[in-house]
């Protein structure tokens, strides 16, 4: 019988795509879990089907019933259970759910044991070719409301900034950065990463944006890079 697991409260990435790049801990902290909290239950459970795990203890826990299950997985760890989180790929907490139960976990004195592992942002950023000692992260801009304002602070970092883009926004995305006065940085798009047609991109903006929108659609999750801001830049008002 497997060594049972601390009551606590585990952040267990898993793979982004490719699902070699689980690591043998986050295998064994999912078979030992008392309950696996997961953003989508469909994706984890082939998952853990793949590996010979039980998906009996599986529960949803995602941005719609964030509120009312996070209450419900604190009691289950003070009660002795350990919890383990999921994202439906990469690092729980990581423009995923699990912040707010992080949160809860932290004010309710509970042990939070973070596992290192798959993530979309430093294999991206690794490889880019940008600067790496310093870099800001910045998840996805917003849809509508305040993403200009959003996008003129990204464009105002010295540091290499960092953000995640969807397929259907990528293009209208370069086109808004080129736009605002960023054409000539540099730039690395990472689409597909780990994946069977994964592909970087490593152009200034401008060039960027010509190849990827002379392409009849867009695939796959991107990674954005960008140059960090250059002394005496300016930025269109």
């Amino acid at each position: 019988m497997s060594e049972r697991l601390e009551p606590a409260l585990y952040l267990v990435p898993v793979p982004i795509g490719n699902r070699d790049d689980i690591t043998l801990r986050a295998l064994k902290t999912l078979q030992r879990a008392d309950i696996i909290a997961s953003e989508d239950t469909r994706t984890t459970g082939q998952l853990l089907a793949l590996y010979g795990i039980t998906a009996q203890r599986l529960q949803s826990y995602h941005d719609y019933n964030e509120a009312h299950r996070a209450d419900e997985l604190i009691r289950a760890v003070q009660t002795g259970s350990a919890v383990a989180v999921v994202s439906e790929a990469g690092s729980p907490c990581i423009s995923d759910p699990g912040y707010r139960l992080v949160q809860a976990a932290i004010a309710a004195h509970i042990s939070v044991v973070p596992l290192p592992g798959a993530t979309a942002l430093i294999p991206a950023l690794s490889a880019s070719g940008l600067a790496t000692h310093s870099f800001v992260f910045l998840g996805f801009p917003p849809q509508k409301k305040g993403r200009e304002t959003f996008l003129r602070k990204a464009l105002a970092h010295e540091e290499t900034v960092v953000m995640y883009e969807s397929s259907h926004r990528i293009v209208a995305l370069l086109e808004e950065l080129t736009t605002l006065g960023a054409g000539a940085r540099r730039i690395c798009i990472a689409r597909e990463l780990t994946k069977m047609y994964e592909e970087f991109i490593r152009e200034n903006l401008d060039d960027c944006l010509q190849r990827l929108a002379a392409r009849p659609s867009q695939k796959g999750e991107f990674v954005v890079i960008l140059e960090g801001k250059g002394e005496g830049e300016e930025m269109t008002n």
